[in-house]
C-alpha cells in the first residue's frame, strides 16, 4: 500500500466514510457490460452451480445445475452460458470499425478493428480465478467420441482463457473484478481482506442516508442478508442446498421433480441477486467519475486484441495450451511488466493525486514558474546554426533531489522533452533550470506558439517517468538459444486433453 493510500485509509477509518484515491476514473466502463455473478459447489474446485448473467440490469439471466456431481448437466450449464456470451462477442464485432496501423517502414500495415468491445464484469478476484479455470476446464474438450459436447463449449473455454489472460494485465478492462476497481479509487477504513466483501465494500463508499460508511459495513457482514458475492457459498446455505438437491435427486414423477428444481432455482435466485444489483450499483458509481486522459487509448488497444483475437479463431486457431513453454512465459511475463510500468505512469500522467505518490518518492516535483528564458539558444552541431533552447526556472516549496541531466517531462504538456540544468537551494526548498527541448511544433526559432511554453505564475508538474518510454524487447522465439531449450515446439492438442478430469 502506497504512502497516499495508507493516510487515506486512516482518514477514512477516522471519518467513517470512504476516502477518494483518485480524481478521474482510470479504468474503462463499458455501456453495455456483460456482468456474471457465479457460484460453485462446495468443495469442488470451479464445479458449476448457477450464475446470474447478462447486459439488463433488470433482467439477468438465471443458470442452475440441479445435479452439481453430474458431468453432462456441467456442460450443459457451459452451453447455456455460451448461448449468452458468444452472442454478445458476435454484437461487438458486428460494430462498426475503424482503422488502425501497425509496423514501421517497410512493414507497415493497415488494420481494422470494431468500435466496440465486450467487457466481463465479475464481484471480486475469485470470480476472475472461476472465469480462468472454467475456460481452463473447456478450452480442450472434445466435439465427436466418447467425451463429445457441444460445439459452443470448447469455443467459450478459448475465449474466457484468453479474458482470463488479459485480466493479469494492469491496463486491460476486458475481464474487471468490481472490489478491485472500487479499491483503486476508493480507500476504506477496512483491510484489503474485508475489502474484497462486495457489499461492504460498497457500504463504504456510498451508505445510505443517515448511516455512516462503517455502520453500513458493519450491517453487510450478515450472510443471511447480504449472501457472499460468490463464487463460494455460505456454509449455512450449503446446509439448505444439500437437502434441496437430495430431494430433488429422490423425487419420482415429472411434476415432483420440477418443484424441486424450481425450489432449488429460487433459492439460488435469491443468494446471487444481492450480489447483482450491487454490482450494477458499482458501475454506476464508477460511471459518475470523469475518464482519466489515457483510458480511451487503453480501451483502443483492448478492441483490437479483441478484433485480432476473434480473427484468429474464425482461422480455426488452436486452444491455447495447458502450460506456457519456457520462451512464452517469459515474454509474457515481460509484456505484463512493461505493461505495469507503462499503466501507472499513465495514470500519474493523468491524475494529480497518482502524481503526488511519486513527489514522495523523488521522481517528480511541482512548483510555480518564477522565471523564463524564451529567446535562449545553444551551439549546434555545426557552427552557425545554433538551436534555440529556451529555459524556465520552477519554485518548488520542498527540496528536489533529482540530479542535474535528468530528462523530465510535464503533464501539462506530455509530447515537450525538458531537461533538468540545474538544481538550486531556495529558501526551503529550490530552484530547479529546465531545458525545454522541443515541444513547439514546426517552430525553430522564437517566439514559442501560445500555450507551448509555461507562462510566469504558472503552477506545473515535471517527473522523470514516461509513459512512452519502452524496455528493449526479447528476442523473436525462432531466435532461443540453446542454453534456453532452443525454439519451442508449437503445442499440439491430444485425444487425452478431452479426457481431462474436472478437477
Amino acid at each position: 500500500m502506497s504512502v497516499i493510500a495508507t493516510v487515506a485509509a486512516l482518514r477514512a477509518s477516522t471519518s467513517e466514510y470512504a476516502e477518494r484515491l483518485t480524481t478521474v476514473r482510470h479504468e474503462h466502463v463499458d455501456d453495455t457490460p456483460f456482468v456474471l455473478v457465479p457460484l460453485t459447489l462446495a468443495g469442488e474446485t470451479c464445479a458449476p452451480l448457477a450464475a446470474l448473467a447478462g447486459t439488463d440490469p433488470d433482467h439477468p439471466v438465471l443458470l442452475t445445475v440441479h445435479r452439481p456431481h453430474d458431468r453432462t448437466e456441467r456442460f450443459g450449464f457451459v452451453k447455456n452460458l455460451a448461448d449468452l456470451l458468444l452472442p454478445y462477442f458476435e454484437e461487438c464485432r458486428a460494430a462498426p470499425k475503424e482503422p488502425y496501423t501497425v509496423g514501421r517502414g517497410k512493414d507497415k500495415e493497415e488494420r481494422e478493428r470494431p468500435l466496440r468491445g465486450p467487457q466481463l464484469l465479475v464481484p471480486n478476484a475469485g470470480g476472475i480465478t472461476y472465469v480462468r479455470l472454467l475456460g481452463r476446464l473447456t478450452r480442450l474438450r472434445a466435439t465427436d467420441g466418447p467425451h463429445a459436447v457441444s460445439p459452443s463449449v470448447p469455443l467459450l473455454g478459448k475465449w474466457l482463457t484468453w479474458f482470463a489472460d488479459r485480466a493479469e494485465f494492469p491496463d486491460s478492462a476486458l475481464l474487471q473484478a468490481m472490489t478491485r476497481s472500487l479499491s483503486a479509487h476508493w480507500a476504506t477504513g477496512q483491510s484489503p481482506t474485508e475489502n474484497a466483501n462486495l457489499a461492504s465494500l460498497l457500504g463504504w463508499i456510498d451508505p445510505p442516508a443517515g448511516c455512516t460508511g462503517a455502520e453500513t459495513a458493519r450491517e453487510r457482514e450478515d450472510p443471511a442478508a447480504w449472501p457472499p458475492a460468490g463464487p463460494a457459498t455460505d456454509p449455512v446455505f450449503d446446509r439448505t442446498l444439500d437437502e434441496l438437491i437430495t430431494k430433488y435427486d429422490g423425487a419420482t414423477g415429472e411434476r415432483a421433480r420440477d418443484a424441486a428444481a424450481r425450489t432449488i432455482d429460487r433459492e439460488l435466485h435469491a443468494q446471487m441477486l444481492p450480489t447483482w444489483q450491487l454490482m450494477w450499483h458499482g458501475v454506476r458509481l464508477l460511471r459518475e467519475l470523469p475518464a482519466g486522459g489515457h483510458v480511451a487509448e487503453r480501451r483502443a488497444y483492448d478492441r483490437r486484441l479483441f478484433g485480432e483475437y476473434a480473427t484468429y479463431l474464425d482461422d480455426d486457431g488452436r486452444p491455447q495450451a495447458r502450460r506456457d513453454h519456457a520462451v512464452g512465459a517469459a515474454r509474457r511475463l515481460a509484456r505484463m511488466e512493461e505493461a505495469q510500468e507503462r499503466y501507472d505512469a499513465e495514470r500519474a500522467y493523468d491524475d494529480p493525486l497518482v502524481m503526488a505518490e511519486y513527489e514522495l518518492t523523488g521522481e517528480a516535483f511541482a512548483g510555480v514558474v518564477t522565471a523564463r528564458e524564451e529567446e535562449r539558444t545553444i551551439p549546434g552541431a555545426r557552427p552557425g546554426s545554433p538551436l534555440w533552447r529556451p529555459t524556465i526556472t520552477v519554485h518548488c516549496e520542498i527540496p528536489v533531489s533529482m540530479a542535474v541531466g535528468t530528462a523530465v517531462k510535464s503533464p501539462a504538456r506530455p509530447r515537450q522533452k525538458a531537461e533538468i540544468l540545474d538544481v538550486l537551494p531556495d529558501g526551503a526548498g529550490s530552484a530547479v533550470l529546465i531545458q525545454l527541448n522541443g515541444g513547439f511544433g514546426n517552430k525553430r526559432k522564437p517566439p514559442a506558439p501560445e500555450g507551448t511554453m509555461a507562462d510566469l505564475g504558472e503552477a506545473i508538474t515535471f517527473t522523470s517517468i514516461d509513459p512512452k518510454n519502452m524496455p528493449s524487447s526479447l528476442p523473436a522465439e525462432e531466435d532461443t538459444p540453446w542454453t534456453h531449450g532452443g525454439p519451442p515446439q508449437p503445442y499440439e492438442p491430444t485425444d487425452e486433453d478431452a479426457e481431462e478430469v474436472w478437477e
